[in-house]
């Protein structure tokens, strides 16, 4: 952004295609610029004010951004069809779109520059649009002069706002906060130190010492692990049958994460007609035949609302903790790529199982035994960022990820990725890479090491150009971190639900 930059303001829009001026709703209204004449306008506009009255530009203010299909063009139009102004939105780097997105060329019709607030109008749309394209970093180059106005209005100078030259004039670097993981942790995981703490002092609570907010409770003096998921009632009446599958799905993730061998699951109905019980227990069995693990018994209760909890037994003298990571740890991440969004699901839920064969879905159980991993989780409602999160709490340590390295699929935005129910993955924690682990995992999934743990608490996010931003400011649980004599509390904690 250059010139008449006037910030994108601390609020952003729910993404809607159309955005009203709040200062004059009748006068003019911002949307997207998809037809020829207004992006004509648009950069005819930027011409007349970047290249003939200030000379930033000679000649031509156009570069490769302009002809980068990923570019989004927002202008400001009056009700006579005049463009008063525009500013274009984009992918920071060519290539892989990885989530971060830079506002430029904001410009404003000398005539409209006073008292229709249309620069603040074009950069509040700019804000929402980024994060509808699943933007987790959003930044700006703005004239110095403005640095004041950006700080009033929520934004961070970068490197203290000291100056750079650009066009011949002095800029500042300015980034807007995107907020979109620390709310999913705040709303799924936040409550849980507070809700659980009554259940520390009870003798032989949770899964022994060590163990705090894993996704499964190994039961003191066996080799026994337990892991319990309840899927949201919503997701249950709107789906049973896919519900039914993924509470067998989430539960047995989380024994993998444990690095233990399913023995059995239990269940707990909830529905209010037998018909409906029956199409959730319909999907449980499917999935009890694909994974080979025997539904042992359980309970069903009809003409009640709509509910599904599942328990899952595993087996393994070697239990991997969610705590056991430490400074220096290297992070991996390993997910199962294929598949697509859930049908009705766009954005929130990879259905990464339900084309995989039997002998598919049972491979993924070796993956944390295979890595030898210090500490592991398996990725569910917190997204990928936040249980990376509660496994770098419970380790006493700060988490920062490449989000370069992280894998991902082609087709979900890095924004929804990184806040999804991914189907299969794991974080884990290691002291050093090992190449024969990593051969010997299933083909089927993708596996990188993506980042580190350090000194501190949260989650950073690093980019290609170094700058790191922070995704999760502290803790995710507030049950803190594990200890070898500490009281453990995993109960409540495992997993998540598959919504």
């Amino acid at each position: 952004m250059s010139a008449h930059d006037v910030g994108l303001l601390d609020h952003i829009l729910s993404g809607a295609p159309t955005w009203v001026a709040r200062a004059d709703p009748s006068a003019y209204v911002v949307l997207r610029a998809d037809a020829p004449a207004e992006l004509d306008a648009y950069r005819r506009l930027r011409r007349e004010v970047f290249v003939d009255e200030q000379g930033l530009f000679s000649g031509s203010d156009a570069d490769d951004v302009d002809d980068d299909p990923r570019t989004v063009v927002l202008v400001a139009r009056a009700p006579d069809g005049e463009v008063l102004g525009g500013v274009r939105l984009h992918p920071a780097l060519p290539g892989r779109d990885l989530g971060w997105w830079r506002g430029s060329r904001l410009v404003v019709a000398p005539d409209a520059r006073l008292h229709l607030g249309v620069g603040a109008a074009l950069v509040r749309a700019a804000c929402a649009e980024a994060e509808s394209a699943g933007a987790l970093r959003f930044d700006a180059t703005v004239q110095a002069q403005n640095a004041v106005l950006f700080r009033r209005l929520g934004w961070t100078l970068r490197d203290e706002g000291r100056p750079v030259d650009l066009h011949g004039h002095p800029h500042v670097v300015v980034d807007w906060p995107i907020a979109r993981v620390q709310r999913l942790a705040d709303a799924t995981k936040s409550a849980l130190g507070g809700l659980l703490s009554g259940l520390q002092a009870v003798p032989f609570g949770g899964g022994g010492a060590g163990f705090v907010g894993d996704d499964g409770a190994p039961v003191p003096g066996t080799d026994l692990v337990a892991a319990c998921d309840a899927i949201l009632p919503s997701m249950v009446e709107r789906d049973p049958e896919w519900a039914g599958w993924c509470a067998a799905l989430v539960n047995l993730n989380d024994l993998s994460a444990m690095g233990a061998t399913p023995v059995g699951l239990l269940d707990a109905v909830g529905a209010r007609d037998a018909s409906f019980a029956r199409r959730v227990l319909r999907g449980l069995t499917d999935a009890s035949l694909a994974w080979g693990v025997p539904v042992l018994g359980g309970h069903t209760q009809l003409g009640v609302p709509a509910s599904l909890s599942v328990t899952a037994l595993g087996r393994t003298a070697r239990p991997v903790p969610g705590g056991g990571g430490r400074v220096g740890h290297d992070l991996r991440v390993t997910a199962d790529l294929g598949g697509g969004w859930r049908p009705g699901y766009t954005g929130a839920q990879w259905d990464s199982s339900s084309h995989r064969s039997p002998a598919e879905l049972r491979a993924l159980a070796h993956v944390v035994p295979a890595l030898e991993a210090t500490a592991a989780k398996d990725v569910s409602m917190s997204g990928l960022v936040g249980t990376t999160g509660m496994l770098a709490e419970a380790s006493g340590c700060r988490a920062v990820l490449d989000v370069e390295a992280i894998p991902a699929p082609e087709a979900a935005s890095p924004g929804d990725w990184l806040t999804c129910f991914p189907g299969f993955a794991m974080v884990t924690a290691e002291t050093a890479p090992s190449r024969a682990a990593v051969i010997g995992l299933p083909d089927l999934v993708t596996s990188r090491v993506c980042g580190h743990l350090t000194e501190g608490t949260g989650v950073g996010l690093r980019w290609p150009d170094g700058v790191v931003t922070e995704a999760i400011g502290a803790r995710v649980t507030g049950l803190g971190p594990a200890t070898a004599t500490g009281t453990a509390t995993a109960t409540g904690t495992a997993g998540g639900t598959a919504a």
